[in-house]
């Protein structure tokens, strides 16, 4: 897995789930932009809940590798624990990838235009699974050469 540090860690919150994959989620709105339209890659897979406030997410998709259906259930339940339906059972979260996602001029910050459109009910991961997955993340960036 290439570990470069692609978002400032004051702009973004950044986890590890199984398999290695990277997963970044927007702090504010502004930051959502910076990280749907700045640090985003064509090839990355966005996650947004649906229908309600919450952070911008980014599978961070490696060169040679393709995130199976799990890997990309996982980054959709952290979008769901970024929003405000956190406390919800059954959470629909929009899924597509990066390249498909637009900003139209004079909008305000954290508003996106999406195309390909994929929708995943998720879970929202308890607490304590989410520091998990962020030490995680941790651990591998200081690990790293």
């Amino acid at each position: 897995m290439n570990r470069e540090k692609r978002c400032d860690p004051r702009r973004c919150i950044e986890y590890e789930i199984p398999g290695g994959w990277r997963v970044l989620a927007g702090k504010t709105d502004a930051d959502n932009d910076f990280v749907s339209l700045k640090v985003a890659k064509p090839r990355d897979w966005w996650f947004h809940v649906r229908g309600m406030p919450g952070s911008h997410v980014l599978l961070l998709a490696e060169q040679d590798q393709e995130p199976d259906r799990e890997a990309l259930k996982r980054a959709a339940a952290i979008a769901a624990y970024h929003s405000k339906a956190r406390t919800g059972g059954m959470v629909p979260v929009s899924c597509t990838r990066a390249q498909y996602v637009t900003k139209a001029r004079g909008t305000k910050a954290g508003s996106v235009q999406i195309r390909k459109e994929i929708v995943l009910k998720v879970h929202p991961p308890a607490p304590e699974q989410m520091m998990e997955m962020r030490a995680a993340a941790n651990r591998q960036f200081d690990e790293s050469p």
